[in-house]
């Protein structure tokens, strides 16, 4: 592993169909983020998947055997750095059960996974309050850089 001064978010597909938009405003709103949690990023790797893919790695790495939007592999806490994998068709179905449109749920899934690697959890209905805050304010700073 190595680390560098340098901050560093960078996007990958392994779907042929799927491309993120908006990239630019994306990583500067993570790192904004990052900030106001006195957090410093390295390198952050985002890879937007299948379920088969995403099922295969949480299988393999949790010894869990079941869909899930998104899998956060953190590989060092100073800087922040590792991988996150999310489904991009979980998102799509997420979208569709929480009634909102593919591309707010897409960012909501993103800043979720940089709230894990900043030490927040999902595992009792306080954290998740918490997180859905702090991604709500994620989604919000995101489409103002966008208008």
């Amino acid at each position: 592993m190595t680390t560098s001064n340098k901050s560093s978010v960078q996007f990958h597909s392994q779907l042929d169909d799927f491309k993120l938009k908006n990239k630019t405003l994306i990583k500067k709103t993570l790192l904004e983020l990052s900030q106001k949690e006195d957090a410093r990023v390295g390198t952050i790797n985002y890879i937007f998947c299948s379920d088969e893919y995403v099922l295969e790695l949480n299988k393999t790495y949790l010894d869990h055997d079941y869909y899930t939007d998104i899998l956060s592999f953190p590989m060092n806490a100073e800087p922040l750095e590792g991988d996150i994998f999310i489904s991009v068709e979980r998102v799509k179905e997420n979208a569709a059960t929480f009634n909102t449109d593919f591309t707010t749920e897409l960012y909501r899934v993103i800043a979720h996974g940089l709230l894990h690697f900043l030490g927040y959890d999902d595992h009792s209905d306080e954290n998740i309050r918490m997180m859905r805050e702090k991604e709500n304010e994620f989604i919000l700073a995101l489409k103002e850089k966008l208008i």
